[in-house]
C-alpha cells in the first residue's frame, strides 16, 4: 500500500513540475520572466577601482554590497581578460 501512494505522489509532483515549467516559458515567451539580475557583474568596475587603491576583499565587498567571492570572481575574470 505506501508503494503505491509512493507512486501517486511522485506521479503528482512531476505533474506539478511539468506545469511549473510550462508556465515558466509562456512568461518568458511574453517578456515577463527575465531573472535575476546579475548584481555582483554590474558592480565589477567599482570592485576593480577599489582593488586597484589597495583595498581589501573584504572591504571592498563590504562597501559594494556583493559577497567577498564575488569580489574575488571579479578579480579573477580581470586577471583572465588581461592574460588572453
Amino acid at each position: 500500500m505506501p508503494t503505491m501512494l509512493d507512486g501517486v505522489a511522485e506521479f503528482e509532483r512531476e505533474i506539478m513540475l511539468e506545469r511549473r515549467w510550462e508556465r515558466i516559458a509562456k512568461a518568458k515567451a511574453a517578456g515577463k520572466y527575465k531573472g535575476r539580475k546579475p548584481t555582483a557583474r554590474e558592480k565589477s568596475e567599482d570592485v576593480l577601482r577599489l582593488h586597484a587603491e589597495g583595498i581589501e576583499a573584504t572591504e571592498i565587498a563590504k562597501r559594494t554590497g556583493v559577497g567577498r567571492a564575488s569580489v574575488y570572481r571579479n578579480l579573477a575574470d580581470k586577471k583572465a581578460t588581461k592574460s588572453s
